[in-house]
């Protein structure tokens, strides 16, 4: 009487060829295209295409597209008999002298792909900043680093404008409440953030905040503070609408010359020192100032500009006597 045949007797098949493992041990190590694997495996490329359909077939493999190229691995998914059965053989083949050659190549193989990068940036580096922002825009870095935002954060773009920053810091928050004093902006702002449901326009000024106590767990005044009669006191206004130990940033000009600011777009100050901001900053309640010359922009025609973060103080608890 015949034994029955097994499943783990048609995996036994599919690994019989010396060569299905050596490909096997190689895509464990490495997700490869062909090309490479006959590299490494020294085979001819219709050897190692033949051998991947079975191992691809049966699921032992997986592959994905990118671009003309088509790249393997061995399947994250094995099943108990595969991955019982591919541990064995790994362990009798690893350590042979077939086995140690494949993974030089391998390494050589790989290190080969860093050298290739390593020359486009040694050839590339004097033109690197123009071509990335060519292909990606001059602000993609600033936009991705915006995902280290807490998601569960409330901010406030207060003194929102056309809704640029309100648009950029929406989809990393869950709340932003744009404020803007002039309806031509926040008609503009509502064009532009149509479909954001986690962003909400004000019409308010920073003096008198149209949003109530420590609502916010971030304040962000970008290029609006010079146009504010009494910086002091939009400053306490922020600071009540903080919660306690929120931030403020500001970002605005630092000190300059340009009287004609005054009358062209109705600038109140031109620009702040950081003395006279940490000074504002530790009377409206804040701590833990911190003022950042930005770098220049060799393309901007404008003063240079700062940066500015501070935290609210909690206010102080009431005693009962």
């Amino acid at each position: 009487m015949t034994a029955p045949r097994l499943p783990i007797h048609d995996h036994m098949t599919e690994l019989a060829d010396p060569t299905r493992g050596r490909l096997l041990a190689a895509l464990e190590r490495q997700e490869l295209t062909v090309g490479e694997l006959a590299l490494a495996l020294q085979l001819p490329q219709s050897t190692v295409s033949r051998h991947l359909k079975i191992l691809l077939d049966q699921g032992w493999v997986a592959s994905r597209a990118e671009g003309a190229s088509r790249w393997y691995r061995l399947h994250s998914a094995l099943n108990a008999r595969m991955q019982a059965l591919w541990t064995l053989v790994h362990e009798a083949f690893v350590h042979t002298p077939v086995a140690l050659q494949d993974a030089a190549r391998l390494d050589a193989v790989v290190q080969a792909r860093r050298s290739t990068t390593q020359s486009f940036f040694a050839s590339a580096s004097a033109e690197w900043d123009a071509l990335r922002s060519e292909m990606f825009g001059a602000r993609a870095d600033l936009s991705a680093l915006l995902a280290l935002l807490d998601p569960t954060w409330v901010v406030g773009d207060l003194g929102c404008g056309t809704g640029a920053l309100s648009a950029a810091l929406a989809p990393h928050v869950h709340t932003v409440h744009a404020v803007d004093a002039s309806p031509a902006m926040l008609s503009a702002a509502g064009a532009r953030l149509a479909g954001l449901h986690n962003v909400q326009l004000h019409d308010g000024a920073l003096e008198a905040l149209p949003l109530d106590d420590h609502t916010l767990d971030v304040a962000v005044l970008m290029l609006v503070l010079h146009h504010v009669p009494d910086p002091l006191r939009a400053l306490r206004e922020v600071q009540r609408v903080l919660r306690p130990a929120g931030r403020v940033l500001i970002a605005d000009m630092r000190p300059h010359a340009q009287e004609r600011y005054r009358e062209t777009m109705g600038h109140m100050w031109l620009g702040f020192s950081e003395q006279e901001l940490q000074r504002w900053l530790h009377e409206a309640g804040f701590e833990v100032v911190r003022y950042t010359a930005l770098p220049v922009d060799a393309a901007a025609s404008g003063p240079a500009m700062f940066s500015c973060t501070a935290v609210a103080v909690p206010a102080p608890s009431l005693v009962l006597a």
